[in-house]
């Protein structure tokens, strides 16, 4: 949140992306024989890109109708900073055997090849290929190999590339019959927010399929699984099918299981469709004080801005409010405690917000961390508020370069934040509010990037928040990514969206309601939160901010993700009339802007 009321640019590093294969010399091509070829196969899965970036794994890529060589798609990848877009495969091949490998290619620096060959790995490429450009190279695979990952790829900011009809031609192998289908499906430990499932093991199968309510939400390699990012006290019904290079079994009998009620995260009396606002209770900016007592009665959420630490590292929380050299209106510190009743009185929830865009807050240590529960504490008693708002921006967290599983976080900042915040939450009980205000940089982009990466080199503060929203999913009452200061986020769809219309908002929120993979990798997922957690984050005028909408582009984001109805060009995973509403940066500039904010959130939910 920018308290100058300047449009601040986004904190974005250009980031780097996995590249596993190795540009080696391109050996000449090798003659097959006539009984050879007759016994050839392409075994390049969705090598002409018809059916999306299905079989591919990529980086910064979509598929496009134009320009396309053949069919109706082709790749379109784009390089940036020190990412080449990779879209690879890998096909199961037979031991010491010849392949060829060839596809269309256009783009500056585009290139074609296959690692794990088994004896040495190739690749071709073109410095410049203004229309469609065939690549074709070979190679004998190993003795004992199998398994062969094909690729293409860009080169370090030399811009968009595109490919289509990729082939590798070679003898095929028999992979035999998909194996029966797995028995013994059993349900173990059910919390709020998970179902622990276990089965018996098929001979045959390399990995197994894990079904909910007949959608496949995971994939397991072992006999067990757990299905997280549930609904508390909801039934949901689990299947098991078994998977080899020849596919997928029949699904198993069916099981159910009932989830275990939630505490609900502090959100039981909030109005259903809530509307939450940032006050500037410290400072006043351009948007000038506002007292609480004026602050309309629409507004179910306030959160005080801010609370700031007297040193990055010292976890000491203090806040200040508003000094009458600056805020010339400012109540007294007994009036500002009455009016915070009243609202209460009222129904509404009053918190105090940590951090914003100059309260950079890095709990480096437990000390920190402990100092830190004592000094928000102390502000919640003495204003007699209803919890804690947590709008850490900048360099306040960051992932440590060993630091790669969202689930089990070892950065002592991430580590130290959470204990802090399971610590609030425990002391103050069950209607203790707890609030988060990410960034998309924090959230959304880790569909892409978390972290430095496995091979390092990213920025590290890429999905630096999924670790605390995870551990703190069954606490948190309300999540309201800033969906504004943003730079392009890439959605489910593999597109990238940017501000200043419906669509980024449809895209962003659907990504928290549907979950991903972090980093791309389908084993590691983000689960879903509930619609129920979830407020949208916008400017509320001009002034406030970058990524500024009108009314009419906030009805249709929230038509589309409540009723299915109104949508661009994104296609949401599913329909959620329980949205919790929305969030505004804030109270203030919507005041200055005449109250637009406000009266349009009134207007739709009444």
């Amino acid at each position: 949140m920018d308290r100058s009321g300047r449009v601040r640019p986004f904190l974005r590093r250009r980031l780097i992306a996995v590249c596993t294969a190795t540009v080696l010399a391109v050996p000449g091509l090798a003659a097959l024989s006539s009984a050879a070829r007759a016994a050839d196969a392409d075994l390049a899965r969705n090598g002409g890109f018809e059916s999306g970036l299905d079989s591919w794994t990529c980086t910064a890529a979509s598929t496009v109708n134009s320009p396309v060589r053949s069919g109706g798609s082709a790749l379109k990848a784009t390089p940036a900073g020190s990412d080449y877009a990779q879209c690879s495969q890998t096909v199961t091949v037979k031991p010491d055997s010849q392949y060829t490998l060839s596809g269309y290619v256009r783009g500056s620096y585009v290139y074609l090849g296959a690692s794990g060959t088994g004896t040495t790995d190739v690749s071709t490429w073109t410095q410049s290929a203004t229309d469609w450009q065939q690549l074709t190279t070979t190679f004998r695979t190993g003795a004992s190999t199998t398994r062969v990952t094909i690729y293409t790829h860009g080169w370090y900011g030399t811009g968009t590339y595109y490919a289509d009809d990729l082939s590798l031609v070679g003898p095929g192998v028999d992979a035999g019959q998909p194996p029966a289908a797995p028995t013994g499906l059993a349900v173990g430990t059910v919390t709020s927010s998970s179902v622990a499932l276990s089965w018996s093991g098929v001979a045959g199968a390399t990995g197994y399929a894990v079904y909910r309510d007949g959608v496949k939400v995971q994939t397991a390699t072992g006999t067990s699984a757990t299905v997280s990012g549930l609904s508390a006290s909801t039934a949901y019904s689990f299947q098991v099918a078994a998977t080899n290079d020849a596919g997928e079994s029949a699904k198993s009998a069916t099981v159910t299981a009932t989830t275990s009620a939630g505490s609900g995260g502090g959100s039981s009396d909030l109005p259903a469709h809530a509307l939450v606002g940032y006050l500037h209770a410290s400072f006043a900016n351009g948007a000038g004080y506002t007292r609480m007592a004026d602050v309309p009665g629409s507004w179910d959420v306030i959160d005080l801005a801010f609370g700031e630490p007297t040193s990055t590292t010292s976890g000491d929380i203090r806040f200040t409010r508003c000094p009458v050299t600056e805020c010339p209106t400012v109540e007294s510190d007994a009036d500002f405690k009455a009016a915070i009743k009243a609202k209460q009185v009222a129904g509404k929830k009053v918190l105090i917000s940590i951090g914003g865009q100059n309260g950079q807050v890095q709990l480096t240590t437990t000390a920190a961390r402990d100092t830190f529960v004592s000094s928000v504490s102390k502000i919640i008693d003495t204003y007699g508020l209803d919890g804690l708002d947590i709008d850490f921006e900048g360099h306040s967290l960051s992932l440590d370069a060993s630091d790669t599983n969202f689930k089990s976080p070892t950065t002592p900042v991430i580590v130290n934040l959470i204990s802090a915040l399971k610590t609030l939450k425990a002391k103050y009980g069950s209607k203790f509010v707890l609030s988060m205000a990410p960034e998309t940089f924090f959230v959304q982009l880790g569909y892409q990037y978390y972290g430095t990466g496995k091979w390092g080199g990213q920025d590290p503060r890429a999905g630096a928040y999924l670790p605390v929203i995870y551990a703190l999913r069954d606490d948190l009452t309300l999540l309201h990514v800033q969906d504004y200061n943003s730079g392009s986020i890439m959605g489910l769809d593999n597109q990238y969206h940017s501000m200043g219309g419906a669509d980024f908002h449809i895209a962003m929120t659907d990504m928290l309601l549907t979950g991903f993979p972090v980093a791309g990798d389908a084993n590691n997922v983000f689960p879903p939160l509930r619609p129920d957690q979830i407020a949208i984050g916008m400017p509320a005028s001009t002034n406030a901010g970058n990524g500024y909408v009108p009314p009419t582009e906030v009805n249709k984001a929230l038509d589309c993700l409540t009723k299915k109805t109104n949508c661009g060009s994104y296609a949401t995973h599913g329909t959620w009339p329980g949205l919790r509403g929305l969030m505004t940066w804030s109270i203030n500039w919507d005041r200055y802007g005449s109250w637009e904010f406000q009266k349009n959130f009134d207007g739709y939910f009444g």
